[in-house]
């Protein structure tokens, strides 16, 4: 593993953060609804213009074919720059669009991935039903094949921007006579289509990003199967690797710059004593500083991560490492904040240094430990996949 960057790479870095610091939009993006579609996806186009859309995709897809390391480069310099969050491209660009690549056919490529890359349409996933969160292989949401069309009847839930999305991933049964892993569909389904309701989630941050996903005799193409009918666990597999791995490399990245704006907020923040700032107290200045010090245990972990994708295809196992770590060192950074602001926090609704808010950033935390896969499930791969344990 090599943590030196060469010359070409620092050229990199220097040429994205001069772009960035030229086209990072003034203005803070819509919390919620269509107003955020519309910005999350008119920032898309502008980084498609400048030729920083799909920066590790395969240039025959529209990507730029470069490595993860000038990935990591982007993301590091997105983060430093302040630049918006991914929002309603986050389903496309970092598992919907790395799964057809992985999986889909050439027709199939060539009909989505270039308006993914645009900023032209937003993503949605519906894996997870009410009866199927952690236990994704329990799924009831059922096709059943009428011709040349699969009939899709069932619903699903928590899933993110179904109400601002075109199209959705779909895991759905075709066969329900094979094993619980098997007899399993992985289909593009276009949001349009007739029999599909969208009930929007409002959740304790205000935002309603979630939603509940009904079908009513939903009838979907045969030809938007990805990756050969019962086959989809396996293509679902490929989608959770880019979730749990490349997925969430921005938000590690993000995280550091974070961590430093709580420490520069300490400095001003009166601490719990009511006469000092708030990095004056011992306490505080030692979560403070072991935050700092987790922060640069997850770089690490984010190289090291980086370092193997450079040899295989998709992300492994190990993916849920950096998975589980960040998720909950989000929440405990997400408390110390809630510590040192107190009541405070409240008054600084639309903080500029986290953008939607400290106890909305801090809520927040605990979804982003669900997404994905729970700690439990996380943990679980790890064991049996990374370590060898028994089941």
């Amino acid at each position: 593993m090599d943590f030196d960057f060469s010359d070409e790479e620092l050229a990199f870095r220097e040429e994205v953060r001069t772009w960035l610091a030229e086209h990072v939009p003034a203005d803070k993006a819509p919390e919620d609804g269509p107003a955020m579609r519309d910005y999350d996806l008119a920032w898309q186009r502008t980084q498609y213009d400048g030729g920083w859309a799909g920066i590790s995709w395969p240039v025959q897809f529209g990507g730029r074919g470069l490595s993860t390391i000038e990935q990591l480069i982007w993301f590091e310099e997105y983060a430093r720059a302040g630049a918006p969050s991914i929002g309603a491209n986050f389903v496309g660009i970092n598992h919907a669009g790395p799964t057809l690549i992985a999986r889909a056919s050439d027709g199939q490529r060539a009909a989505h991935l270039p308006p993914i890359l645009r900023g032209d349409v937003v993503w949605c996933q519906g894996f997870s039903e009410p009866g199927a969160g952690s236990d994704l292989a329990g799924l009831q949401t059922r096709g059943e094949i009428d011709g040349d069309e699969l009939v899709v009847t069932g619903s699903k839930v928590w899933t993110s921007f179904a109400n601002l999305a075109d199209y959705q991933e779909l895991l759905v049964r075709t066969d329900r006579d094979a094993p619980k892993h098997k007899g399993i569909t992985w289909i593009i389904c276009d949001m349009r289509s007739p029999g599909i309701e969208v009930r929007p989630i409002r959740t304790m941050n205000r935002t309603a990003h979630f939603s509940e996903v009904f079908y009513d005799e939903v009838r979907i193409p045969l030809a938007n199967v990805v990756g050969g009918l019962n086959e989809g666990w396996s293509v679902a597999m490929s989608t959770l690797s880019f979730e749990r791995g490349t997925g969430f490399m921005a938000d590690q990245v993000e995280l550091a710059r974070t961590v430093d704006d709580l420490i520069a907020l300490a400095r001003t923040t009166t601490g719990p004593d009511g006469r000092r700032p708030a990095i004056a107290d011992e306490e505080v200045a030692r979560r403070l500083a072991t935050a700092r010090a987790e922060v640069a245990a997850l770089r690490a972990m984010t190289y090291a991560s980086v370092s193997r994708n450079l040899r295989q295809q998709t992300p492994g196992p190990e993916a849920s490492i950096s998975k589980v770590f960040y998720a909950e060192l989000q929440q405990r950074v997400g408390r110390l904040a809630m510590d040192i602001l107190g009541h405070a926090a409240f008054d600084l609704v639309h903080d500029p240094l986290v953008g939607e808010g400290w106890p909305a950033w801090y809520l927040r935390g605990y979804g982003v430990s669900m997404g994905g896969g729970t700690p439990d499930i996380q943990r679980n791969i790890i064991a049996e996949r990374v370590l060898g344990l028994p089941r």
